[in-house]
């Protein structure tokens, strides 16, 4: 429970995803519907540390926060343990971007072996997982981005540039569509069957 106070108390910034985020009201304001009859309460918060905006709303001030946006990151409990402990690490050490790569690509590698591809290197196991149709050409592509992205920083190759907080955003998002696609998504469509009755 987060209440719009003058400051905003999340866990991690939306933005940067430091921990314990100085998020100051820099502004205040209110909005009605149409007929005047719902009423609004915004506050818009500064992180110090990104420097990014934050706006969130209830009905009075004080009160516990009905929406924050950005949304703050979580993860679905539908996605596996080790996966989900690696993406959520890979989450909150976008700030380090080397690091984050690396768990990035070690939130797929575990993926990969839940759904059985355990054998030979994670460049085999992508391969392998895309020519069973498991994912996509263009997903085996990105993976072996990801993949390649996190060699250079585990192996610390002095020709590779280190990475910004733009290439761990861009693991990280892979790393959160692979997750959708092989758990969550299939766990809906088969809870959305046996709701049918199918």
């Amino acid at each position: 429970m987060v209440n719009l106070d003058r400051q905003l108390l999340l866990q991690r910034c939306p933005h940067c995803n430091v921990n314990n985020p100085n998020l100051a009201e820099i502004h205040r304001c209110e909005s009605h519907d149409h007929s005047g009859q719902v009423n609004r309460k915004w506050r818009i918060y500064n992180c110090a540390n990104c420097g990014n905006l934050v706006a969130a709303w209830s009905f009075n001030y004080g009160q516990e926060a009905i929406q924050i946006f950005p949304e703050p990151q979580s993860l679905d409990e539908l996605i596996p343990e080790r996966p989900r402990a690696y993406l959520g690490q890979a989450i909150e050490t976008l700030h380090s971007p080397a690091g984050s790569v690396m768990l990035a690509a070690s939130s797929v590698d575990s993926m990969l072996k839940l759904k059985g591809y355990k054998d030979g290197s994670l460049y085999a196991r992508i391969e392998q997982a895309a020519k069973d149709h498991l994912i996509t050409t263009d997903m085996a592509k990105w993976a072996h981005d990801v993949r390649l992205d996190a060699n250079d920083q585990r192996h610390a190759d002095d020709n590779a540039a280190l990475p910004a907080v733009e290439d761990a955003i861009r693991c990280v998002d892979f790393a959160q569509a692979l997750a959708q696609f092989m758990f969550v998504l299939p766990s809906r469509v088969q809870r959305g069957i046996e709701e049918a009755g199918g």
